[in-house]
């Protein structure tokens, strides 16, 4: 079998079988489109350790971040070790394949103060009615107030919804299901978006759509209409162009553990599969504690 079919089969089996999210699944197919391009007609059984080595030097030699690196060498990794599992070859060429450590760099966050104030004047703007500025409060007020992935947040329908238990229910990556707690804010915000906002949307669907957030058509908003509303208001705040979503489940995420809120309650809300994902966020919390003490203190 060529390297590169073995690829879409294994890429196949992370979607249909292990139901990895969509976003998952398109790195792993890009990291090996990568690997079958960079030795093109293949076969599986002909991939060796220095074939491997080889696709990472030259990645080097292009500029690739180190991130990059450790992401193709875990793909490759993770692929080898499915084909040997799968019978189509005796033994995985990778196992000794090494790649540098990807740096982690502390999330960029939002003070506490600015996003109130940012959220006091999506709520002022949405105040006059207007269906799109009303969906998009409660869509800010459900990011940061539940710290949901856009994906997430995207997925929900009404029915998703308990406004009187001030509850949401996202499903996950790996299609993990997970009820997740707001806020009287976001369940305002809500409240209006659903009584006010939604109904007007419906009205321009051709097709009558079950999702909670609707888009100026009436179908379920994408992704890219809620990356386009957090750049829009946020990149002023932080000082930064490139800002999406994932940046206000960090700021949420932040401010729950300044305010004391237990790690893992903090693992179970954000539904990280590995606690080591969430202690990144103790160290925002630690890192801004140093630089308050750094400013503050006479002898700093």
């Amino acid at each position: 079998m060529e390297l590169a079919a073995a690829a879409q089969s294994f890429t196949d089996h992370l979607d249909r079988v292990r139901r990895l999210s969509p976003a998952t699944v398109r790195a792993y197919r890009s990291d090996l489109r990568d690997l079958s391009d960079a030795a093109p007609g293949l076969a599986l059984d002909q991939v060796t350790l220095e074939t491997l080595r080889d696709w990472l030097w030259r990645a080097t030699q292009r500029g690739d971040a180190r991130a990059t690196l450790a992401r193709r060498a875990a793909a490759a990794r993770s692929f080898f070790a499915w084909a040997v599992e799968e019978g189509l070859i005796p033994q995985d060429p990778s196992l000794r394949l090494v790649a540098p450590r990807r740096g982690r760099s502390l999330p960029t966050v939002a003070s506490r103060d600015a996003m109130i104030q940012l959220l006091d004047h999506q709520r002022e703007a949405a105040a006059a009615g207007d269906p799109i500025a009303l969906r998009d409060h409660a869509m800010l007020e459900l990011l940061y107030g539940a710290g949901i992935r856009v994906s997430e947040l995207c997925g929900l329908d009404v029915d998703d919804l308990d406004l009187d238990r001030h509850t949401a229910r996202v499903m996950g990556k790996g299609a993990k299901e997970r009820v997740v707690p707001f806020g009287r804010p976001a369940g305002d915000g809500l409240g209006a978006y659903l009584t006010r906002g939604r109904p007007a949307l419906v009205l321009r669907a051709a097709d009558p759509s079950a999702a909670l957030f609707l888009g100026v058509r009436g179908g379920r908003v994408g992704p890219r209409a809620v990356y386009a509303l957090v750049a829009d208001v946020l990149a002023p705040v932080l000082g930064t162009e490139t800002v999406g979503p994932h940046a206000l489940r960090h700021t949420a995420a932040t401010h729950l553990l300044d305010g004391g809120a237990d790690l893992r309650a903090v693992q179970e809300i954000l539904g990280h599969a590995s606690l080591g994902t969430t202690q990144i966020y103790t160290h925002v919390s630690a890192e801004r504690l140093a630089a308050t003490y750094r400013l503050a203190h006479p002898r700093a």
